[in-house]
């Protein structure tokens, strides 16, 4: 319920629906927990998350491209809810960033890739969930491992 009054801008009208709220699809809650769940699940089977050095981060593909331009945005979306006081755009941002990882996530092979490829991926993948945690924790909604 927090996240879906946070992410309605708050000049505009509000309709109260526990469906829209709940729902797995869209700019929800459970939607961005998920993509978290997701990375938490890529740890679990295997993916050393905290593994690699940024030096040695390899992009290859034009979703890890994507996500990493997706992840540099998070400071300016920062700094503009601080300017103009609106939560909504860190939830759509992290909307966004969730819907840029899930693409990820389901064109490139993360556990399945080796090397170096395999640590850059996971490196994006620590990094969103990094990030998303963040938001999440700036809206005070706390994150899960599992879902």
């Amino acid at each position: 319920v927090k996240y879906a009054d946070l992410s309605q801008n708050r000049i505009t009208n509000y309709q109260f629906s526990f469906d829209r709220m709940l729902a797995l699809q869209g700019n929800t809650a459970p939607y961005l927990l998920y993509a978290v769940v997701r990375i938490a699940g890529i740890a679990r089977k295997g993916g050393d998350l905290e593994a690699g050095s940024a030096e040695a981060l390899q992009f290859s593909e034009p979703q890890e491209w994507a996500l990493v331009r997706e992840l540099l945005k998070f400071d300016a979306v920062i700094a503009e809810v601080e300017e103009e006081l609106l939560p909504n755009r860190l939830c759509t941002y992290l909307f966004e960033l969730s819907q840029v990882f899930n693409r990820f996530y389901d064109q490139v092979p993360v556990l399945k890739s080796e090397g170096p490829v395999r640590q850059s991926r996971l490196a994006l993948c620590r990094l969103t969930a990094d990030t998303l945690k963040l938001g999440l924790g700036l809206l005070g909604i706390p994150t899960l491992e599992r879902m």
